[in-house]
């Protein structure tokens, strides 16, 4: 007697936090392995092993991780060691891309708590405080690389 559990797309969309249409991309770009149906009603029938490998997925996704990166991340999960090198280098590859994310958020914050300042000062009628802020604005948007208005 087969006491295996299987899962509906609903299910593991539930599981996961990925809507079910992710999953059947997933899935057609082979980024994931083809889901067994059911023998009468040919829905998809995720089995456990499914599961955790969508899981792992999802977790990668929530990331930032590119579809190739995840592609090749769960290709070289299946090598074990042999690949933690390379498993270190894309994660490693992540992190940067995030602390430089990071980064950006906080500096448009920055620029955006100035434009508040700007306009108090604007409000206030505050010439000299909106010259300030105007500059700091400036120099906020050069780090960001925004461009210059005309």
């Amino acid at each position: 007697m087969n006491t295996e559990r299987y899962y509906t797309v609903k299910e593991a969309a539930q599981i996961s936090g990925l809507p079910g249409s992710t999953l059947r991309y997933y899935e057609r770009i082979g980024l994931i392995k083809p889901i067994g149906r059911d023998e009468s009603s040919k829905y998809r029938k995720y089995t456990e092993n499914d599961i955790n490998t969508i899981v792992a997925l999802a977790c990668l996704s929530a990331t930032g991780f590119s579809l190739e990166d995840m592609r090749l991340y769960m290709h070289n999960f299946n090598k074990g060691s042999m690949a933690a090198d390379e498993q270190k280098q894309l994660l490693a590859n992540q992190e940067q891309h995030l602390n430089s994310e990071i980064r950006n958020m906080e500096l448009r914050l920055k620029y955006v708590k100035e434009k508040q300042a700007f306009w108090d000062a604007v409000k206030r009628g505050d010439d000299d405080a909106v010259e300030r802020s105007r500059k700091k604005t400036r120099l906020i948007a050069d780090e960001l690389d925004l461009p210059r208005p005309l």
